[in-house]
């Protein structure tokens, strides 16, 4: 039976604060206004929108869960789900440069670093001024991240990092890399150490930037290591914290990547809503026939329970409760809908739906990495699955 105590204990996710619903709106509008108008040119010339990121930076987003001590806004992780998801809306690869950020290098400098640390990095990256980016995956490894090569060897003050970093969002742009590397092969996962790698370090150079199905502008390529120089000082936690640092920032990655995949379907719904009401046959609106309408009520139901899924991880987060398999569940949830949704949405559209006058096909092409990046959908079942047997 609820009482006004448990009432008071229930998520959020079924209503926005003002606070958070003025973020949502404010961040809309930017997004509409700014973001979706080139978000094809973006796609199409495989273009890192510079400019995205600056309007960011000005509207003081780009710290939004940090306290302000370190140059953030203070807000919660909801306010900072209705960003993403709002980015994803409009463009999908403004959103993944966003969260990355913010979820997988930002986030762990702020649970894991000391507080020399946090004033040293923090408030350029709250401030926009410098973007970072997350370096776990290699060419031979991905989900098994404990089968990671590239090896970091401790010399004095300094760690020697040699080896490559696949798949890095950011990739070329980015100022600051937390990269996981490899201490002790025979340790495996506990000898990895977390270090934040700064741009321009010797031996530090990049790959060919990936020709990818979706997300095109996000500057995604491979990073190499040779003899690079990491001070000890650029450490996060111990020598050994690497593989908690990699999971921990996972599990607050796969909330923006949810919020991203809620974006991205509902992003892919209101164009085919709208295209539905103008587009005739049969000598009326296809929003009249009873199988278009089942599409929009069945997309619509999954990306309201997609969004509550992330909703209900961020309360977790910000309350300090363990969200391991709340983030997991979101993300499989999530990921999953986005892509069986602007499948959808591209069949509304029928034949104009698959070619690039119109905007779901690349919505379509944007929802397939969800399904992949910050752990595949197999590997959210195996994390909800060891949690629910556990009994968490």
């Amino acid at each position: 039976m609820l009482t006004a105590t448990t009432l008071k204990d229930l998520p959020l996710g079924f209503r926005l604060t003002e606070d958070q619903q003025l973020i949502k709106e404010t961040v809309r509008e930017l997004a509409q206004a700014e973001f979706a108008p080139r978000a094809a040119e973006v796609d199409r010339n495989h273009r890192f929108p510079r400019e995205n990121w600056d309007l960011l930076a000005q509207s003081d987003l780009c710290g939004l869960p940090f306290p302000e001590e370190y140059g953030g806004a203070g807000m919660d992780h909801v306010s900072y789900s209705t960003v993403v998801e709002e980015l994803g809306s409009a463009c999908a690869t403004t959103s993944v440069l966003y969260s990355a950020h913010v979820s997988l290098c930002a986030t762990p400098i702020y649970i894991f670093g000391t507080e020399e640390q946090k004033k040293r990095f923090l408030p350029p990256m709250c401030q926009g001024k410098k973007l970072g980016a997350f370096a776990l995956s290699e060419p031979d490894s991905g989900s098994d991240s404990a089968a990671a090569k590239c090896m970091a060897i401790r010399k004095g003050d300094q760690f020697i990092l040699n080896g490559s970093k696949n798949w890095i969002t950011n990739g070329v742009e980015a100022d600051y890399y937390l990269v996981i590397a490899q201490t002790d092969q025979a340790l495996k996962h506990k000898g990895l150490v977390a270090l934040i790698v700064e741009k321009g370090s010797p031996g530090f150079t990049f790959g060919k930037l990936e020709d990818k199905l979706g997300i095109k502008g996000s500057s995604t390529c491979q990073i190499n290591f040779e003899d690079t120089p990491v001070p000890v000082a650029n450490m996060l936690g111990g020598e050994s914290d690497g593989f908690k640092v990699s999971m921990v920032t996972l599990d607050g990655g796969r909330i923006g990547i949810a919020s991203q995949a809620v974006g991205i379907a509902q992003g892919a719904w209101d164009h085919a809503f709208k295209y539905s009401k103008e587009r005739v046959a049969f000598n009326k609106t296809i929003n009249q026939f009873q199988a278009i309408q089942f599409m929009f009520a069945e997309m619509q139901t999954e990306i309201d329970a997609a969004r509550l899924l992330t909703y209900n991880a961020c309360v977790a987060q910000d309350r300090g409760d363990k969200f391991t398999k709340l983030a997991a569940q979101a993300k499989l949830f999530a990921s999953e809908v986005a892509m069986r949704s602007t499948v959808k949405c591209v069949q509304i559209f029928g034949g104009y739906g698959f070619v690039t006058d119109y905007p779901v096909e690349r919505y379509m092409r944007d929802a397939k990495i969800t399904e992949i990046y910050e752990g595949t959908s197999e590997i959210q079942r195996l994390v909800i699955a060891q949690n629910v047997l556990k009994g968490l």
